[in-house]
């Protein structure tokens, strides 16, 4: 189903769709493109959002992805973030239902928000030709070249996790710093970058955590709304199954 779904989303160009700006600009991506054509979801589509399938996103973006030079995989999690907003609005509707607690009452409530309304997030930080960061570490003081996670790597170290032996913690924050440095002090020999890795520091671990996070281009997904109370709380949207199966 997986193959089929591929060739399908990736060789129908000519079917209905429209085009989506990518938070991302394009700048990290090979084909520096800026927007994608993206196909609206259809009866066909409502047999995999009722599936039990366990990775119905991915599934849903291969199909609707119509882009010969730019695969599921390759996406950053902000632009793909875009697309599914896209798919759900024009498939159903841009309100979404939000339930939090109220912070004076500590009792929950439920409102509405709409998708439509979402900004991109500002960076201030811009990449080289090739996608690339290149910041210096505030504890270790090592230079370094970043690069943003893009869904395939994403899936691959979840991967892995899986199969590490079980009742053993899978290192998961090393393996993801494999794939986010792309070079130490300008030398790029993974030898020397996972070496490296294996000796960093805490601080530097999530310095770069969290400047890879703050500037990914990427809708803002945290919405301030009104508790009964009167008071502001901040929510913040996720992508799950529930992001599409609510309507059925």
């Amino acid at each position: 189903m997986e193959d089929a779904s591929r060739e399908y989303g990736q060789q129908n160009f000519s079917l209905p769709h429209d085009v989506i700006l990518l938070p991302s600009g394009g700048v990290f991506y090979k084909s520096k493109k800026k927007s994608v054509k993206v196909g609206y979801l259809t009866a066909a589509d409502e047999n995999l959002l009722m599936s039990n399938q366990d990775d119905i996103i991915t599934a849903l973006v291969r199909n609707k992805l119509y882009e010969p030079d730019l695969k599921p995989n390759e996406l950053l999690q902000g632009d793909l973030e875009a697309i599914l907003i896209f798919l759900r609005n024009t498939a159903f509707s841009s309100d979404y239902k939000i339930t939090a607690i109220d912070p004076k009452t500590g009792e929950q409530f439920s409102t509405e928000i709409s998708l439509e309304e979402l900004n991109i997030k500002k960076t201030e930080v811009q990449p080289n030709s090739e996608g690339h960061f290149e910041v210096s570490l505030p504890k270790c003081g090592a230079t370094v070249r970043l690069k943003l996670l893009s869904l395939g790597d994403i899936k691959e170290v979840d991967e892995m996790a899986k199969k590490y032996p079980a009742g053993m913690i899978a290192p998961k924050v090393t393996w993801t710093l494999q794939k986010q440095i792309v070079s130490v002090n300008g030398d790029s020999d993974r030898g020397v970058v996972n070496k490296f890795i294996e000796q960093m520091p805490i601080a530097d671990s999530k310095f770069i955590k969290n400047f890879l996070f703050d500037n990914e281009p990427r809708l803002d997904l945290v919405k301030s709304i009104i508790a009964p109370s009167g008071m502001k709380v901040d929510v913040a949207i996720s992508f799950g199954a529930e992001f599409f199966r609510v309507f059925f």
